[in-house]
């Protein structure tokens, strides 16, 4: 307490002092900034820091995986082209390849199985707004249970066997929606990349143990196609909009994903045994006040990735905590290791091996220069808890208000 009131009474000083003109008639405002940004700065590190016997993921889970060097493909030579909406309950079988062309939708109770082993293509030659895309509506659900010795494999019509981490786009990916709670403007919001007309791309709602299924030993490649580049819309390799702690997540596999690996738009769906590989943006995206937790996860990036994690907080009113367990987070071909930690992001990190790299924490003031709900202040408020983590701590801001002149 005695350190936080000498940095706020080293602040005052600086506002009351500092000057940027000849008659001291304003603050010199690039001062003040530092001097603010170094208040939270102290009290973060007073509070967390870099600790190397974090032993991370446990990696043996992962031998199935096509970036641990896993080799199983599918024997299946005849494709079924799917379009539309899947209105009653289906089977996509192993013996099958399965095409999926633009956007096909599970409807509101429809069970779509999908057997261990089954190969699931995305219609490369679709792109933009028309990107192919498997998507789980509300209500809706995804029994697609593979195994280590049968995965299931979602890619792209162009994944003739070639494609390397750099092929990316190559289609969109799989959008799961429920019924869970989120933090957002509204109860229920439309999620990104599908057209408002399109209603079955709504998600949330007040069911915090929605199931929209089960979804074991898979793994998406290849996907994130743009589908409005202007926006900036594309697809994530896996798409967690509002659901449900009912929904069993384990054993899945990202790779060369253009966008976000996997992103948890709130909700409460736990998921274990997560590999995100070397994917065009994060590799894990956390929003809305997501409530579960992920246990176990490797993350590789490279040199087209952006953050290893990036973790922001609530958008609407209803605050929830997310946990994150037992993490690796590696570098391929050199790359940095970065991980995000932003817009009011409330929970737990345990056991995080980044091998080093680095967790930025955001800060944000007011008009006086106050620090304000951020993942910054978080942590000094205790909110926001880091516990054995192989990492460097930095603080950081994008907002500190500018002085009238």
């Amino acid at each position: 307490m005695r350190k936080l009131l000498s940095l706020a009474f080293a602040l005052t000083m600086v506002l009351t002092f500092t000057s940027c003109d000849d008659d001291d008639d304003t603050v010199d405002d690039k001062a003040v900034q530092q001097a603010a940004l170094d208040v939270v700065t102290a009290a973060v590190d007073g509070i967390v820091s870099t600790d190397a016997s974090a032993t991370g993921a446990d990696e043996t889970v992962f031998d199935w995986t096509l970036t641990k060097g896993g080799t199983y493909a599918s024997t299946a030579t005849e494709k079924v082209v799917v379009e539309g909406t899947i209105s009653a309950n289906t089977t996509w079988t192993k013996d099958k390849i399965w095409v999926v062309t633009k956007r096909v939708t599970v409807l509101d109770g429809v069970t779509l199985e999908i057997e261990a082993g089954t190969r699931v293509e995305g219609d490369a030659s679709y792109s933009g707004a028309e990107a192919s895309v498997l998507m789980i509506a509300r209500g809706g659900k995804i029994l697609a249970e593979g195994t280590a010795s049968e995965p299931i494999i979602m890619t792209s019509t162009a994944d003739d066997g070639t494609l390397t981490a750099a092929d990316k786009g190559k289609w969109g990916g799989l959008v799961v929606l429920g019924k869970a709670p989120i933090s957002a403007e509204a109860a229920e919001v439309q999620i990104e990349g599908v057209d408002a007309a399109d209603v079955n791309g709504l998600y949330g709602g007040s069911s915090a143990s929605d199931n929209s299924g089960t979804i074991t030993y898979v793994s998406i490649r290849h996907g994130g196609a743009v589908i409005d580049a202007a926006a900036g819309d594309e697809i994530n390799g896996l798409t967690l909009g509002g659901v449900g702690s009912g929904t069993i997540i384990e054993n899945v596999e990202i790779y060369a994903n253009s966008d976000d690996g996997v992103e948890f738009f709130g909700g409460s769906v736990n998921a274990t045994n997560v590999l995100v590989a070397q994917v065009g943006d994060d590799a894990i995206d956390i929003d809305q006040s997501y409530s579960g937790t992920v246990t176990n996860f490797l993350v590789h990036v490279d040199g087209d990735s952006d953050e290893g994690l990036e973790v922001d907080g609530r958008e609407g009113d209803a605050i929830e905590k997310f946990t994150l367990t037992n993490g690796t987070i590696a570098a391929v071909g050199g790359a940095t290791i970065t991980c995000d930690f932003k817009s009011k992001a409330q929970g737990t990190v345990t056991n995080l091996n980044a091998n080093g790299g680095k967790i930025k924490l955001d800060a944000s003031f007011d008009d006086a220069f106050e620090s304000t709900e951020n993942a910054a202040k978080n942590v000094v408020d205790g909110s926001l808890v880091f516990s054995t983590v192989n990492a460097a701590f930095e603080v950081y801001t994008d907002d500190l208000p500018a002085l009238e002149e």
